[in-house]
């Protein structure tokens, strides 16, 4: 089965995974609305499993920031300055070392393409928590819960870790017990930001559909999937020809990316991959390969390419090493 198979490209990379993998179709109502199909074919490997999503949140972010842009609640060129007391660390203006200025719309666009979490915080803070949790039950995401924004998840790590800064929090970290890194709220489904993976291909679905909000809305956010600059993980599973617009999520120990990718054919797919180590490093290029594998063994069977094995990148022999990182 398709099913273990990808189980197998999950242990052979030292990691345990969820997958769900279904196609992309438009329908439409009896009164002209986009409605999505119900899944009639998918992959599924522990697809109604709670995960933590991390990152990946920042769809939801995004499409709640674009609906309110089509509603004229919000001026997408209205500047934001960020400063030192804002920065989270990492990517995007998170690393700028003097205060920018920027527009909302440049902010959504941070917070996807690069994952910066700086940004996510601050357009988290001008559309509202609230309403972001208001979208995931409106959009019938039924176990999707949103805690807060990078800098909530931050501050309980620091809380937890007993750190009263990063800087302090790097000394700390480090020092503690494997056992006791692995019971940090942030990697407690139970306890943070989550969903499944199928809640997950839900709302890709509902966006590649026009179904999550106006089209205008739906569109701007497809447009900052596209952007995403990271390629070790769904992207390295793939032939050339293939695109992907997705959006990647990692803490210490979980892996993960969602996206739809989209054939040469027009044909489009929506996939979202999760993967826990018991190793807690940031960096597991096998980790991320084996992402990219299963991705496109899932995709492959669902277009019929016999037991799932396509064209992709990956080298297929279930170790997770192939070489389209």
């Amino acid at each position: 089965m398709i099913e273990e198979r990808i189980r197998r490209v999950f242990a052979g990379a030292g990691a345990e995974g969820q997958l769900h993998a279904v196609p992309v179709r438009l329908s439409t109502g009896v009164h002209g609305e986009a409605v999505v199909e119900p899944e009639a074919r998918e992959v599924a490997v522990g697809a109604d499993d709670l995960v933590v999503i991390a990152s990946v949140f920042k769809v939801l972010l995004a499409l709640e920031f674009a609906r309110q842009v089509v509603a004229g609640q919000l001026d997408p060129r209205e500047r934001v300055r960020v400063t030192a007391a804002d920065r989270l660390g990492g990517w995007g203006t998170a690393g700028c070392l003097d205060d920018v200025e920027l527009s909302l719309r440049d902010l959504a666009h941070f917070a996807l393409s690069v994952s910066d979490n700086t940004a996510a915080d601050l357009l988290l803070a001008r559309v509202g928590l609230d309403t972001v949790r208001l979208l995931a039950e409106e959009l019938g995401l039924e176990r999707t819960r949103i805690v807060g924004g990078p800098r909530d998840l931050l501050e309980s790590m620091l809380r937890e870790v007993g750190a009263r800064d990063e800087r302090e929090f790097a000394v700390r970290y480090p020092a503690l017990p494997e056992e006791r890194k692995r019971r940090l709220a942030v990697l407690d489904p139970h306890h943070t930001t989550a969903s499944t993976p199928r809640e997950i291909t839900r709302l890709l679905r509902l966006v590649w559909s026009d179904a999550a909000g106006p089209p205008e809305a739906c569109a701007l956010v497809r447009d900052l999937m596209g952007r995403q600059v990271f390629r070790h993980r769904l992207v390295s599973g793939f032939p050339d020809d293939v695109t992907v617009a997705a959006k990647t999520g990692t803490l210490p120990g979980l892996h993960m990316e969602a996206g739809v990718v989209r054939y040469p054919d027009g044909a489009h797919y929506a996939v979202a991959v999760f993967a826990r180590t018991r190793d807690l490093a940031a960096s597991r290029p096998a980790v991320d390969a084996a992402i990219g594998r299963t991705a496109e063994m899932a995709v492959g069977f669902l277009r019929g390419d016999g037991d799932g094995d396509g064209d992709g990148a990956g080298d297929g022999d279930g170790d997770g090493d192939g070489d389209g990182r």
